[in-house]
């Protein structure tokens, strides 16, 4: 075969780009727990929540005992929620522009806090519709069975995040709009994008805790009780968002978030487990 200059200088643009462009496919990942490893973990799980359960019963009322529960595991909801490479790969995209100094971090700071508004504007929606209707059903005279419920979806997630059992999984399998960074300027990305994810229903859902919180905030018949709840879950959500303020690569971050998957997984089935076992102590021991 007879190769050109042409093609040996199309060829070596190619090398090139390629070796400047291409991002390696993660190569190293957590290896899967034998059944017994994770038997041994939803064990450790309901002792833990035995414990939990039998500390926080003693002082205060069922109900400010059960919001300690709640809570903590909204929010680790929350920061688990983004613990997966598709999770981070919208945040990615309000990273500061023109490289990492403190004149692109002073001109990153309003899309940051327009995508903190985002946030907020989306708990403050699916805390008022989840609490409305929760009031007008009248659910918050349903402390103990309601928690007795949500106990048992609690084991069953767990459960199912420790491939046990099967659950079903709804979500709308979404990300936001990649191509809004091409139509708006950077602070109105950050609240278009605050608000499609502080809806937590509006994209992929990447915990079964956010269906804990969101039928705690339902049970519970109280607006601003629900707004709350959802807001903690949405401070966990935007917590990782903060890593853009420091020089760490995309790749970086997704390689670390895909190594570390199977844990985060592990990590949520753990946290389940834990809460329905403390919730259920608090109410009926």
């Amino acid at each position: 075969m007879i190769t050109t200059n042409h093609d040996a200088t199309v060829s070596t643009s190619l090398r090139s780009a390629e070796s400047t462009e291409r991002v390696l496919d993660c190569i190293s990942f957590a290896q899967s727990q034998s059944w017994q490893a994770r038997l041994l973990l939803i064990v450790l799980a309901l002792s833990a929540g035995a414990v939990i359960g039998t500390t926080l019963d003693a002082p205060g009322s069922p109900t400010q005992s059960l919001t300690l529960i709640l809570w903590p595991l909204a929010f680790c909801g929350g920061l688990l929620s983004t613990w997966s490479p598709c999770g981070y790969s919208s945040l990615s995209l309000l990273r500061p522009q023109a490289g990492y100094g403190l004149r692109s971090v002073l001109a990153w700071i309003p899309t940051i806090l327009m995508h903190a508004l985002g946030y907020l504007a989306g708990a403050l929606m699916l805390g008022a519709m989840l609490g409305g209707v929760g009031a007008l059903l009248s659910t918050g005279s349903l402390l103990v069975p309601g928690t007795v419920v949500l106990a048992i979806l609690a084991f069953c997630y767990g459960a199912h995040q420790f491939d046990f059992l099967r659950m079903p999984y709804p979500q709308r399998r979404a990300q936001v709009p990649h191509d809004a960074r091409f139509r708006f300027r950077s602070w109105v990305i950050g609240l278009l994008y605050g608000f499609a994810l502080g809806t937590n229903y509006s994209t992929y859902v990447q915990t079964p805790i956010l269906y804990i919180v969101t039928l705690a905030a339902a049970l519970s018949g109280d607006i601003s009780f629900a707004i709350a709840t959802v807001c903690v879950f949405n401070a966990g959500r935007f917590l990782p968002m903060l890593v853009n303020l420091f020089p760490v690569s995309d790749r970086s971050v997704q390689g670390f978030l895909a190594k570390y998957q199977e844990r985060a997984v592990t990590a949520d089935g753990f946290l389940l487990i834990t809460a329905g076992a403390a919730a259920l102590v608090v109410c009926l021991v």
